[in-house]
C-alpha cells in the first residue's frame, strides 16, 4: 500500500472515529455514566478509599451470594478422566469420560464386562 493510500484510509478512519465520539458524547446514558464516576471518585477521594478498597467492600470475601457458588464449583470440578476402549472383533472405536455410553453397555452386555475392560486402550 502506497503511503497516500494508507493517508486516505487513516483521515477516514479518524473521521469516523470523531463521528462516533460526538455520538457518544451526546449520548444521556454516557453523561450518567461519567457524572457517576466522577462523584464515585470524589467520595473514594474524601474518605481516602482505593477502587479495591471499594470492591472489597461491595464484595466481600466471605459472604456468598446464590448463583455465584453454584457455578463456580461446576466449573472447577475436576474432568473425569477420558478411557478409550478398542473393540479387536471389529477394530471399532469408543472414547468415553463415564460408564453410561451407550456403545460400551452392549458391549459389556454382548461381552461381558471384565472381557471389555481389557480392552482399555488408553486411561488419561
Amino acid at each position: 500500500m502506497s503511503l497516500l493510500n494508507e493517508y486516505i484510509q487513516k483521515e477516514q478512519q479518524l473521521k469516523q472515529l470523531q463521528e462516533d465520539l460526538q455520538r457518544l458524547e451526546g449520548d444521556q446514558r454516557l453523561k450518567s455514566e461519567l457524572e457517576f464516576k466522577s462523584k464515585l471518585e470524589a467520595l473514594m477521594n474524601e474518605f481516602g478509599k482505593r477502587p479495591a478498597d471499594v470492591v472489597a467492600l461491595l464484595e466481600p470475601s466471605g459472604e456468598q451470594r446464590s448463583a455465584a457458588p453454584k457455578a463456580a464449583a461446576s466449573s472447577s470440578r475436576r474432568k473425569r478422566r477420558l478411557k478409550v476402549y478398542k473393540n479387536p472383533h471389529n477394530g471399532e472405536v469408543i472414547e468415553t469420560r463415564g460408564g453410561n455410553h451407550k456403545g460400551l453397555r452392549s458391549w459389556k452386555d454382548e461381552y461381558g464386562e471384565e472381557t471389555v475392560e481389557s480392552w482399555l486402550q488408553q486411561d488419561s
